[in-house]
């Protein structure tokens, strides 16, 4: 798996990233999550690569969860 450093960058981005997201929205949350992994096992883990891979994810995703 990730090191506890990129574990942390992987956090830190998708609470940045789903910041306005409510915690009550599991499958949004879920699905940026995913995206941001996703990213990061193909090796796209720049703190840039990492917040595009999430805000992607949020952009597309159905409008019930924005």
């Amino acid at each position: 798996m990730f090191d506890a450093a990129t574990t942390a960058l992987l956090r830190a981005v998708l609470d940045e990233v789903c910041e306005s997201v409510s915690h009550r929205e599991i499958g949004a949350l879920t699905n940026v999550a995913s995206k941001i992994l996703e990213a990061a096992t193909r090796g796209e883990v720049s703190l840039d690569e990492l917040r595009q891979a999430g805000r992607d994810a949020l952009s597309r995703a159905p409008t019930v969860w924005r």
